[in-house]
């Protein structure tokens, strides 16, 4: 960390791109649960250009790519891009590597227990799945630091076999019934979710795509070396727009190939993903610690990013039903009496449980409280 260009940083000393791009992505998922994103594809909106937009953000069924497919690679991405400053600064002041590994070993283990609870609470019993986007992390963050002090070569090279494991896997897996690679249900990822649990997802998920997805934390830890390092300015955002780039068109192209896949990761899906969440981290390096444009709403968002823990886990665990049913009940019956139809009275309502859930994370902000493990 002592090696960044100091100009870059905040007045608290932070990079707010990091914040905000942490913030944005965290923003993007409680809005979820807020229940904004189903809102505005209500059949009131059918049709329109809402509707059009609001299909963005949900998950593409199978073969291709929507923005809510991107969310889940910025959010382990970013937890990557952050590790080389956070470990770097206990590094600089004397921490062992192996204090720091015992560190993310605990951290790792308290992930998978935190995507595990989860899982029970939305069976509504005790379960054990994995396919919660923190029990993945779990996973990548721990492989990301394993190999993190070691060369960008090397860490790229890693994550190249990670994603060629994957593919060998799914294509020249023969047990009867799961040979079919790119086919839901009928692959090498549905069959391992039914040796290590038992069952398949609803939605077609399958938990070994922790495997190919640890090269977006993995691609992050770069990155966030990069960012820390002591280049010119100008090098790292041509450096980040490249790879950014290049990993899009080879994405793109492989995509005949291999189809891009969200709900299987497939190496394509991980590929182009991996270029887009360098292309937003250069987009908000650029604006925020570059040319430090539009301070205020990037802080609007960068509050969100320095408690992504928290925020997250208040959504999952019913913290926003509470918020919706107390919202609701005062929504309907005061838009009812103006006529407005139910289509927009849900939009108003998400609106102002999302606003709610960013009072929170402002509440703990101004307090300087920030909830990590």
């Amino acid at each position: 960390m002592d090696q960044i260009n100091r100009a870059l940083l905040d007045k608290n000393g932070r990079l707010l791109s990091l914040d905000f791009y942490r913030g944005l992505t965290m923003f993007l998922l409680i809005a979820e649960g807020a229940g904004l994103w189903y809102a505005i594809v209500e059949p009131y909106f059918e049709g329109s250009i809402i509707s059009t937009i609001g299909t963005q953000f949900h998950h593409h069924p199978w073969n291709g790519l929507r923005f809510w497919d991107l969310v889940q690679p910025f959010f382990m991405f970013i937890v990557g891009v952050a590790m080389p400053i956070s470990f770097g600064k206990r590094w600089a002041r004397g921490d062992s590597w192996s204090k720091t590994f015992l560190h993310a070993l605990y951290r790792s283990f308290m992930l998978l227990l935190l995507g595990l609870t989860l899982h029970c609470v939305y069976s509504g019993e005790i379960v054990f799945e994995l396919w919660n986007v923190l029990s993945q992390l779990s996973f990548t963050y721990l492989v990301a630091f394993l190999i993190m002090q070691k060369s960008w070569k090397f860490q790229i090279g890693f994550s190249v076999g990670l994603l060629i494991l994957t593919e060998l896997l799914y294509r020249l897996w023969a047990v009867d019934g799961f040979s079919q690679p790119f086919t839901p249900d009928k692959n090498f990822g549905a069959w391992l979710d039914l040796v290590l649990m038992g069952k398949l997802s609803g939605g077609h998920w399958v938990a070994v795509n922790a495997l190919p997805t640890a090269a977006h934390t993995i691609w992050g830890v770069i990155a966030g070396q990069l960012l820390i390092s002591d280049r010119e300015t100008h090098e790292k955002i041509k450096k980040l727009l490249v790879y950014g780039v290049g990993l899009l068109a080879v994405g793109y192209l492989l995509d005949p190939v291999t189809p891009i896949i969200k709900r299987i990761a497939t190496t394509s899906f991980t590929i182009v993903t991996g270029g887009w969440c360098l292309l937003a981290l250069v987009t908000s390096f650029w604006v925020f610690d570059v040319r430090k444009w539009s301070m205020n709403w990037g802080r609007f968002f960068a509050i969100v990013g320095m408690n992504p823990l928290f925020i997250y886990m208040f959504s999952e665990l019913g913290g926003v039903d509470w918020f919706y049913s107390m919202v609701d009940a005062f929504t309907v019956d005061i838009l009812g009496l103006i006529s407005m139809p139910n289509a927009w009275i849900g939009v108003i309502t998400s609106l102002i449980v999302l606003g709610l859930m960013w009072y929170m994370t402002y509440f703990l902000y101004k307090r300087k409280i920030f909830i990590t493990i």
